[in-house]
């Protein structure tokens, strides 16, 4: 098998389970505070607290940018197959090829640099690097079957992953709000709950006690009160649904 072919093949498998395998970085966390409790950035807990947490929710935001925008018929949420009614190329499709996996990246690193282990974050981004690389090449190798010319006259322009902001162009349609609540009440639950994890975890190491400082209390009750009214929402009325998207 070539190397385009073995790539294709393990992107399009990394792709079907996207959602499920960045959980191996909690164990792998755990891990690394057990055995190797320490903080190599020396700042104030609140402080590094708010300076992880807002990476994670720039990331969510991103996320909000694309999801906003986003027509119906994409890979955005499916995960059996590639899905593309049409090729994407303005909003911030104007400006990066990937902007959800550098939503996904960046939400995940936030959580990931909390831990404050430079060797830790180095080795996660390296493996979110190998990770995602196989999953955009699949999807461009996709995307290119599909659009050809449309596409590769796309690709010049807009980088694959880290954005190009002078080449933007405003999205076709309206941002949907009620589309981004829709779908990503369950990110900004998963931030909450994954930092409350890591804090609770770090106190027991530290104090022998299992404890919840109060910032990420406050933050896990909010996104919590947030993920239960939205999807309450959701599963009982219609207030969410947006025509074509």
């Amino acid at each position: 098998m070539s190397l385009v072919e073995e790539f294709d093949k393990t992107g399009n498998w990394f792709f079907k389970y996207r959602s499920y395998l960045p959980v191996i970085l909690y164990p792998l966390a755990t891990l690394v505070l057990i055995l190797n409790f320490k903080q190599d950035i020396q700042l104030p807990e609140l402080t590094w607290s708010i300076i992880c947490l807002s990476i994670s929710l720039f990331g969510l935001l991103i996320r909000i940018l694309v999801i906003g925008f986003t027509p119906k018929g994409t890979s955005g949420r499916n995960t059996a197959k590639q899905v593309a009614e049409k090729l994407n190329t303005r909003g911030i499709y104007s400006v990066v090829r990937h902007p959800l996996y550098l939503g996904n990246f960046l939400m995940w690193f936030g959580i990931i640099l909390y831990v404050n282990n430079i060797w830790f974050a180095i080795v996660c981004t390296l493996l979110f690097w190998l990770y995602y690389e196989r999953i955009m090449f699949a999807e461009e190798q996709f995307l290119k079957g599909k659009f050809g010319e449309q596409y590769l006259k796309w690709s010049l322009t807009a980088p694959p992953f880290f954005p190009k902001l002078k080449g933007w162009k405003r999205a076709d349609l309206e941002f949907s709000f009620r589309n981004v609540l829709k779908r990503e009440y369950n990110g900004l639950f998963a931030i909450g709950i994954s930092f409350a994890y890591l804090n609770i975890l770090k106190n027991y190491i530290k104090n022998k006690e299992f404890m919840i400082t109060d910032f990420w209390l406050y933050t896990l009750i909010i996104t919590f009160l947030l993920f239960i009214i939205l999807r309450t929402i959701k599963k009982k009325t219609r207030l969410l649904h947006v025509d074509g998207r």
